[in-house]
């Protein structure tokens, strides 16, 4: 069966849009609210129609997470950002298979994440308290699994516990993006042999996006 390039691009476009939107919160204490808006909500929805769906229906909403994916299969930096972006992108593809091979973990996240809309009902999205217990979900149902992500920015800004929790919060939309890849035919396999495949496909769906959007 021919892969859908278009939906494994956008799923993995997810992964790395959240794997950004963690450095820049480490280094420099905030991101693109908007952009964590996008991250945050695809965990919420996890009966999609379909997989542009996860992301708001909006290709645009995904353009960090395009840019990012592109830096990822066009560089071959083994240091610096680049590194770090690479290094968070894999290690959340990692986690995801250790979470795919564990019934009662998948099952415990499920049934938290669905949880999370009893809260939804009194708090905002970006709230501090639906970002802590979406770091909580991330601490109890994902850390276990090992090995750990090693998040590394500036110790001062590391330090701030409500960074802590967004940082937490969008590894989970990071495993959410991940999943999905997974489910919509994604594989390791892709990423040494497909690398070009992918990356045309990025490029595409941004010559898409108008830059008003």
């Amino acid at each position: 069966m021919a892969k859908n390039y278009y939906d494994i691009t956008l799923a993995m476009a997810g992964i790395c849009q959240s794997a950004h939107l963690v450095q820049q919160l480490a280094h420099q204490g905030h991101c693109d609210s908007e952009t964590l808006q996008v991250s945050l909500q695809s965990l919420l929805d996890l009966n999609p129609a379909s997989t542009l769906a996860v992301y708001g229906n909006h290709e645009a909403n995904l353009r960090l997470g395009l840019e990012s994916m592109l830096a990822i299969l066009n560089t071959n930096t083994r240091q610096g950002l680049g590194a770090e972006l690479t290094r968070y992108t894999l290690s959340l593809m990692v986690l995801e298979r250790k979470l795919n091979s564990n019934k009662s973990a998948l099952d415990e996240l499920s049934r938290r994440i669905s949880q999370l809309d009893r809260q939804l009902a009194h708090y905002d999205l970006a709230s501090d308290t639906i970002m802590s217990a979406m770091a909580a979900i991330y601490v109890d149902v994902i850390s276990p699994l090992g090995p750990r992500i090693q998040v590394t920015g500036s110790p001062a800004v590391l330090q701030n516990t409500q960074i802590q929790s967004k940082v937490r919060a969008t590894l989970l939309a990071g495993i959410r993006s991940a999943v999905l890849w997974q489910q919509v035919g994604g594989g390791r396999l892709q990423l040494m042999f497909s690398r070009n495949r992918l990356a045309g496909e990025a490029k595409r769906i941004l010559a898409n996006i108008s830059p008003a959007e």
